[in-house]
């Protein structure tokens, strides 16, 4: 996605800008704020394609499991994402004081509630489609 600044020409006038903002912003049903969004929120992750096709799944705890058919790149990936999510669990146990136990939940049940249908989940009882 391009952003307003590099699809209109840098000569336009200030005045001619919050016109052209509104009609583009009336055009494509957003808000302001959605399109002040950092690049990052855009992003795909980068697990969305090993979960699509089965090979990646996510855990009742919020991390990221590697399922039977995964390549060795695939369970590297897996790793370092669970690296990042770890680091980011306690951090977000240590500003809030609760255990990272209870971060966990609440990050594995956002990850299932936007999962699309067909991405896998291992539960307590084993593994489960959405």
């Amino acid at each position: 996605m391009t952003s307003i600044r590099t699809r209109f020409s840098k000569h336009q006038s200030a005045v001619d800008m919050p016109d052209r903002r509104r009609l583009l912003l009336a055009a494509a049903g957003l808000t302001a704020g959605a399109l002040l969004l950092p690049s990052r929120v855009w992003a795909a992750d980068p697990l969305d394609a090993p979960r699509s096709i089965g090979t990646v799944g996510e855990r009742h705890d919020g991390y990221a499991v590697a399922r039977d058919g995964a390549t060795s790149d695939t369970q590297q990936l897996v790793n370092n994402i669970n690296q990042k999510r770890q680091a980011f669990y306690q951090s977000k146990a240590d500003e809030q004081g609760v255990s990272i136990s209870a971060v966990q939940e609440i990050y594995a049940k956002a990850i299932f509630d936007k999962a699309p249908s067909g991405w896998w989940f291992l539960t307590p009882g084993g593994w489960k489609q959405k």
